[in-house]
This record gives structure tokens, C-alpha cells and sequence, in this order.
């Protein structure tokens, strides 16, 4: 089979032109590998292209040496991977074949080989296994093009033996499956029962990689039903997840339009309590806005009663002292999750007013420092948040005798 799409041609920048015929002319052979040969085939322009060669490091490290073309980033040379900067204008990957000789279910030690299905033989999919000559060849070991045809996500050979090479395959399984399989619930039988006996060795994975595996699932296809499958196989433990987890507010909050809405938002259905929050943050590594996102949405995610629907959500931007971006983005979040469209469009309307009266000009008016004066502030926001934000500072100062009188504070005017 040989690919002449738009997209394929689409990648032949002239610096890629050099680096094929560079191999070419040094009796090496060179192709694209792996994630950017399935895009390819699904008629997608892939983002990044990964290349593997027969060639090894150190014949291309002469290669490119001989032909003064520099070399960036030799970290990779460990794993086979040397990366030259073509035109001093694109860099790019290229692998040597290699075998795995030895893995501790994260980090495998490699033997290099010129034999491709034997590479191809230690990728975690078939749909991920195939190769793609620059000149439009497709090389499929494993029937890779025909699961891809079939919306099918496979691993390659043994499940069992691919993933106890590296535990975070079952979290790519699952992420795959989201974005290729047309149908929520294809599984294959034996593929759980793999994922399932080899839970526990996410253990070994650090939060970091888990969280950008599972970010990626709760934002693609299929998110409600992976993620109930994934608790169904006992992931959620080994993954930061409660023992009990909120599996009815999840299928509430999936039954909504979850249109923009972000993978922590759909984890944050799952954790009753702010310790739940804080259990998942410290397996999974969040940043600190995706920590306080899920502390204000368990916080904050349950009906507010007002006679004035969107006024709750007001008060807590203005009454809060949090960066004003953030919390008024952390509410939007909140009204995405409970589905309020029309709710979210009138808030997304509202400009954020500035509450005008400072805490120099009450003490001016004899207004002590510290406590007092934060709820003599309070107040006077108060009365501004019930008149709609409308009170100048002149007639918001006009309240601070009846304020300083019903909170039984006496001041010594200057």
C-alpha cells in the first residue's frame, strides 16, 4: 500500500527532502514512524513526525558530522535518538530500531537492531506499530491499518507482556480507544481482563505522566464510560482516586452538556470532600490552578438559592481575593459543569465591577484597623452587591454610620 494524500505530501518540507536523501546516499534506510503514520492514514496533518533507521547512533553522529550538519540535544543518544537541525531551520528525531532487553514496567534498557518488525514488535499498539517510507510505502507487522479501518485498539502480540513493559499503556489503551473506537463499550474481553491483573503497577508510574494520560481520556470520547470502566477494573486507587468515588455526580454532571468543560472538572465529580481533592493532587501532581479549580468546584458545585439566579456567582468574584481572572474563570467552570447555558451566558456577559470604597478612606472616617475594619468593608460590599453594584462611593460612605451602628462600633471622628 503507498499513501499520495494532500496530508502526506503536506509534511515534505525541503529540510526533510535533505535528511531523506542524506540516508539514502549513506546506504541507510529511514522512515516515519508511529503516532504521525496513524494520523497520516486517517487523513490528519500529524503534529510532530518521529523517525526510525537502521542506521546507529554513532553511524549517524559520522553521518552528519561528515556532512556538517548539527546536532542538538544529545540527552537522547542513551535511547538511540539523535536529532539533527536541517537548514539550521527544522530539527528532527531520528531513532535507531532497537529491541527491549529489559523493562521495570517504566524505563526499558535497549539493544539496537535493523530489524523493523522486531521494533515494531515492542510498540504498544497496533495502530501506533507502523512505519511509512518517504516514498508513500506502508509497512504494517501487526494489522494495524485494517484495526485502524476497524476502529479497533489492539496491543501488539500479548497484552499482558506490552503492558508490564510499561504500565502507563493501559492509561494510552484507554486514551486510544477515546479517540479512534466509534462505539463506547467494544472492549475486548481479554484486553480488561489484562488491564485489570495489571492495575496495581501503575503504582510505579509518577503522577505527572498518569495525570497527562488521564487528562487527555477525560477530554476526548467517551469520557463517562472509560472512566467507569477504568473504576469497574480497580484503576481508580492507583491512580489518586477514592475508594468510593461519586459515581452518581459523574453520570449527573456527563448527562449535561459538557461542551469546553476540563478533564479535572470531570475528576472533580468523583471527590465528595476537599481531602478527596487534595488525595488525587498529590498522586497526580495538578498544577496549582487545576488543585484550586477542583476545591472550588467541590465547594461550589451544588444549587445556590437567590432570588436573582446569577447574583451567588457575583458575590463570590467580588468577595474574593483571588486573582480576579482565575476566580471568575473558576465560576465559569462551575456553571459549564452543572450545564446552566443560559446561566454561563449571562455571566460570561457581566463585566467585574471594582468595589469602590477603600479600607484608608474608612480609617480616615475613624474606622479601626484590622478586624473591624475587614467587617465594616464586608458590609458596605454587601449593601453594594444587593444595589446591583451600583452605589457611587459617595453614597456607599452615606451607610457607614447606620454599618458602624448595627455592628455596635464606636468612632472617634477626626
Amino acid at each position: 500500500m503507498k499513501l499520495d494524500t494532500p496530508e502526506f505530501k503536506s509534511i515534505f518540507t525541503p529540510e526533510l527532502q535533505v535528511l531523506g536523501d542524506l540516508f539514502q546516499k549513506h546506504g541507510f534506510e529511514l522512515r516515519i514512524a508511529g503516532g504521525a503514520v496513524r494520523d497520516l492514514l486517517m487523513n490528519k496533518t500529524p503534529h510532530d513526525l518521529d523517525f526510525a533507521t537502521t542506521a546507529t547512533p554513532n553511524e549517524m553522529k559520522e553521518m552528519f558530522t561528515e556532512e556538517n550538519i548539527r546536532m542538538i540535544n544529545m540527552q537522547g543518544e542513551k535511547h538511540g535518538t539523535i536529532t539533527p537541525r536541517i537548514n539550521d531551520k527544522e530539527n528532527f528525531e531520528v531513532t535507531t530500531l532497537r529491541i527491549d532487553v529489559l523493562t521495570d514496567g517504566r524505563h526499558a534498557e535497549v539493544e539496537f537492531t535493523t530489524d523493523w518488525q522486531l521494533d515494531a514488535n515492542r510498540r504498544d499498539l497496533t495502530i501506533n506499530s507502523m512505519f511509512l517510507g518517504l516514498d508513500g510505502t506502508v509497512y504494517d507487522y501487526f494489522s494495524g491499518y485494517d484495526d485502524l479501518l476497524n476502529k479497533k485498539v489492539v496491543f501488539v502480540g500479548d497484552p499482558n507482556t506490552r503492558i508490564q513493559e510499561d504500565y502507563l499503556r493501559i492509561l494510552r489503551y484507554f486514551r486510544f480507544y477515546g479517540r479512534i473506537a466509534k462505539d463506547p463499550n467494544s472492549h475486548d474481553a481479554k484486553t480488561l481482563e489484562a488491564i485489570k491483573n495489571n492495575a496495581e503497577g501503575l503504582q510505579r508510574i509518577s503522577g505527572e505522566r498518569i495525570w497527562s494520560e488521564l487528562r487527555k481520556i477525560l477530554e476526548g470520547n467517551f469520557a463517562e464510560s472509560l472512566l467507569k470502566i477504568m473504576l469497574e477494573l480497580h484503576i481508580g486507587p492507583f491512580i489518586g482516586l477514592p475508594e468510593n468515588p461519586n459515581i452518581e455526580e459523574l453520570t449527573k454532571v456527563c448527562s449535561r452538556k459538557l461542551e469546553g468543560l476540563r478533564g479535572i472538572s470531570v475528576i472533580s465529580a468523583l471527590l465528595k470532600k476537599p481531602e478527596e481533592v487534595m488525595t488525587f493532587h498529590a498522586r497526580c501532581k495538578l498544577s496549582a490552578f487545576e488543585r484550586d479549580l477542583a476545591l472550588f468546584l467541590v465547594e461550589h458545585r451544588e444549587d445556590k438559592i437567590s432570588d436573582i439566579a446569577v447574583r451567588p456567582y457575583q458575590r463570590i468574584v467580588v468577595s474574593s481575593k483571588m486573582k480576579t481572572s482565575d476566580i471568575f474563570e473558576f465560576v465559569l467552570e462551575v456553571l459549564r459543569y452543572r450545564g446552566d447555558q443560559l446561566l454561563l451566558e449571562e455571566f460570561s456577559e457581566w463585566k467585574v465591577p471594582r468595589f469602590p470604597v477603600t479600607g484608608n478612606q474608612l480609617k480616615e472616617r475613624g474606622v479601626p484597623s484590622g478586624k473591624t475594619l475587614g467587617l465594616v468593608l464586608q458590609q458596605l460590599k454587601e449593601y453594594w452587591i444587593e444595589k446591583d453594584f451600583t452605589p457611587t462611593v459617595e453614597e456607599l460612605l452615606l451607610q457607614l454610620p447606620e454599618v458602624l451602628s448595627r455592628l455596635g462600633i464606636d468612632v472617634k471622628t477626626k
